[in-house]
């Protein structure tokens, strides 16, 4: 159609709307923690500062490991409540095994962390799979069982005592960059990797969007789902004794509550709690999102009762979100 001298394509100005509405809403979350940054920079001096960036990134290390392994149990429409009693468990075994082991056992504690963590995300993802169990059921009652193993190998009391080389996990530096943030982004590195290239992650998608459809395509559900949740025990294993060398103790009560934030992360980051959707990427951002929250408001002066109603109500924003966006999706 032509009028004034000007070509018009019927359509032309809906579909770029359409794109422009496409790129807001996926990257909606990295624009929100944009705007979050540019406020506090502005409400506070001290928020940029690099003391302050290297702070924020050590604090949101752990709760970013962990939610990158959620994040495999959440994209197959699973949940995993126990990850907090696996910091627990797995800090307090790692800890007593560098105790008793000698310098010589730093790697080895670290070693059996995460495999203790491994074997409880095993025990859930087995239960879960086999007998079609609800996840959210069988996690909170290994939430309560591991808890309480970690409290009765320890007798209630905390480890400590241990070789000061295993402080490097949590408050060591590889050249200028914090363990606990280098470890992450291995952790990201590799499950990006995995996600996006193995024959695994196309499954977890797969299964995630349609687990009936992915088994009859030959796909092994019950294995899938079992190694998602091992996958998340190893990370919260991990997450465990990197915590465990930050506060120079193993505690048998740590971690409670480590599971709710890691959740967030994961659901402010875009993966869908119906599962097939999302990724580690935008787990990271959510974890970015929770820490520059708490910072910010902690430089702000802030109650920390307050803080835990806007974590709260920013969590509940970020899942009518993705509520309304896949309904607007499926339209």
């Amino acid at each position: 159609m032509k009028e004034a001298g000007v070509l018009k394509t019927p359509g032309t100005g809906n579909t770029v709307l359409s794109s422009a509405f496409s790129l807001l809403m996926k990257y909606k979350m990295l624009l929100v923690l944009l705007g979050m940054v540019i406020f506090l920079s502005a409400a506070s001096d001290f928020f940029l500062t690099q003391r302050n960036i290297t702070n924020v990134l050590r604090q949101i290390s752990i709760n970013s490991i962990l939610g990158i392994g959620v994040t495999y149990v959440i994209l197959t429409g699973g949940i995993d409540l126990s990850l907090g009693s696996i910091v627990a468990l797995s800090g307090v075994i790692s800890t007593s095994v560098v105790l008793t082991g000698g310098p010589g056992s730093i790697y080895l504690g670290l070693l059996c962390g995460i495999l203790v963590g491994a074997a409880c995300g095993m025990v859930s993802g087995i239960t879960i799979s086999i007998f079609k169990a609800p996840a959210f059921v069988i996690t909170l009652a290994m939430m309560t069982i591991i808890r309480g193993l970690a409290l009765m190998f320890t007798d209630g009391r905390p480890v400590s005592g241990f070789d000061s080389g295993f402080l490097r996990f949590g408050q060591g530096i590889i050249w200028f960059i914090p363990t606990p943030v280098a470890i992450l982004i291995l952790v990201l590195l590799i499950s990006i990797f995995i996600l996006s290239f193995t024959q695994f992650g196309r499954h977890v998608y797969a299964v995630g969007g349609n687990s009936e459809a992915a088994r009859v395509s030959g796909i092994n559900v019950r294995s899938v789902i079992t190694l998602a949740y091992t996958i998340s025990g190893a990370c919260a294993g991990l997450g465990g004794v990197i915590l465990a060398s930050r506060i120079n103790a193993g505690q048998p009560v740590s971690g409670q509550g480590s599971e709710l934030d890691a959740i967030a992360a994961v659901v402010i980051g875009g993966t869908s709690l119906s599962g097939g959707v999302g990724g580690v990427g935008g787990t990271i951002i959510g974890a970015l999102i929770i820490g520059v929250i708490n910072n910010g408001l902690n430089l702000m002066e802030v109650s920390s009762y307050w803080q835990q109603v806007v974590k709260g109500l920013i969590i509940a924003t970020a899942v009518i979100i993705d509520l309304v966006t896949n309904r607007s999706c499926n339209r």
